[in-house]
């Protein structure tokens, strides 16, 4: 389970990088950060992917309640093609620690990517399953999301959003066939091309 180990080593304050949505064919990319208040704990704190969707919405507001400081921050689905997606996360990345009440000394970031914030980073390979304030941090990119991606199913019905939230799964590529992309796909990436191009074809 995730501990403070890598925390206690580091400049304080220290926050807890992650994000959620980089693979998705729709939708933004989201950031969490993460300041774990000294000395209290938060039970249950894992890799948001290891929790499920109930566990992981149990968790949001013990960490929006007990956390030192918080922030959550997102990059649009244009953005993402604008810029790429290592680009837009840390665009998203760096929205999340910006949205903190409290400037971090620190961050510990998810990943092998040493990110561009506002403050010295080390890249944490599976950060998320070591670093409690990463697992934090995942957990509130991942609902913060998921939350997004419900109303977006509200706002484009048809393609699902609220089941896969944007992923490739079978039931989204059926309805991008069959409807086209919508104002949260991301254009340029592959499938939502080929889509777009088999319509194309398909309406001659």
């Amino acid at each position: 389970m995730p501990d403070r180990a890598l925390e206690a080593a580091c400049p304080q304050p220290v926050c807890g990088v992650d994000e959620a949505g980089r693979g998705p064919w729709a939708g933004p990319v989201s950031a969490g950060a993460v300041i774990l208040a000294p000395g209290v704990e938060i039970a249950g704190l894992d890799d948001s992917k290891r929790l499920s969707a109930a566990r992981r919405e149990a968790l949001e507001p013990l960490i929006k309640a007990r956390a030192l400081a918080w922030g959550v921050g997102f990059a649009s689905a244009e953005e993402v093609c604008a810029l790429n997606i290592l680009r837009a996360t840390e665009l998203a990345m760096r929205r999340a620690v910006a949205a903190m009440s409290i400037r971090p000394a620190f961050a510990l970031v998810d990943g092998n990517h040493a990110f561009a914030l506002p403050c010295p980073v080390r890249p944490v390979v599976r950060g998320d399953s070591i670093s409690a304030s990463i697992a934090a941090a995942s957990i509130l990119a991942k609902t913060a999301r998921d939350a997004v991606m419900l109303e977006m199913d509200r706002t484009h019905p048809g393609y699902g959003f609220a089941a896969h939230k944007g992923y490739g799964v079978p039931e989204h590529a059926r309805a991008l066939a069959a409807l086209g992309p919508c104002a949260i796909h991301r254009l340029s990436w592959a499938p939502v091309r080929a889509a777009i191009a088999a319509r194309r074809v398909r309406d001659r």
